[in-house]
């Protein structure tokens, strides 16, 4: 069952799609706002959206038919958004490890995804906060939109119907974790190229060579050689 909710104003809908899981079979539910008040991202980061100008979208998926990895699961979750948007814009569209969306170098979708159990069920919640019409940024921000890499006016209304749509077909039929891997590897923003990194408050070039069935990427650093890391122990600066 797939179904899609409104909400004209809410502090996060990762928080609030629970009320909308009522039935035992609910799967593929979601729950979208264009102004969301409060939203999260990754690892405690606030998502900061302009009222009426983007999308805050949540999925909730039922986990008993999930087979693959949590770090698999991301994985396949940023390749599907990566996918839908690579169609909208007609243009190039990369993954920055490990889930963060890139259209023309500016970072314009933000996914949170976690695990809870809600009626007994257990649920992947699936948060994506999509810059679709917004216009300015903090001069310094590393943000964009749909808008101003492409500059083309999408309407919101349609934009999330047909978002859900995708989400909730590819998730119906996961590839297996190798597929999901390569064509994770094959999108990923940067790799191969040289690029500059801020680990601790060091900074040294490196290149991106690959991510791993563990949510580890692999670089190659200047001074220190091959190395993996995890999320927030190193920092592309570009």
């Amino acid at each position: 069952m797939s179904q899609l909710f409104y909400l004209k104003e809410c502090s996060s809908t990762n928080d609030e799609i629970s009320k909308f899981l009522l039935y035992e079979n609910s799967n593929f539910i979601g729950l979208h706002t264009f102004n969301q008040t409060k939203g999260r991202g990754q690892y405690g980061n606030v998502w900061t959206q302009t009222a009426e100008k983007n999308l805050a979208y949540t999925l909730a998926v039922n986990t008993q038919n999930i087979l693959c990895s949590d770090f698999i699961f991301n994985y396949y979750t940023a390749i599907i958004v990566r996918d839908f948007l690579a169609i909208l814009a007609d243009s190039e569209v990369k993954i920055k490890w490990p889930n963060d969306i890139i259209l023309k170098g500016k970072k314009i979708v933000g996914i949170l995804i976690e695990k809870k159990k809600i009626n007994l069920n257990n649920y992947f919640i699936i948060g994506t906060g999509i810059n679709i019409l917004q216009e300015k940024f903090d001069e310094i921000s590393n943000a964009g939109s749909l808008l101003t890499q492409t500059g083309r006016v999408f309407d919101l209304e349609d934009f999330a119907f047909n978002f859900h749509t995708y989400m909730s077909e590819k998730l119906k039929n996961i590839p297996s974790d190798k597929e999901i891997l390569a064509m994770f590897n094959q999108n990923l923003f940067r790799k191969d190229e040289i690029s500059v990194f801020e680990i601790g408050k060091e900074r040294q070039n490196g290149i991106i060579r690959n991510a791993d069935e563990k949510g580890q990427v692999w670089i190659e650093l200047e001074n220190d050689g091959l190395r993996s890391f995890y999320h927030k122990e190193i920092k592309l600066l570009y």
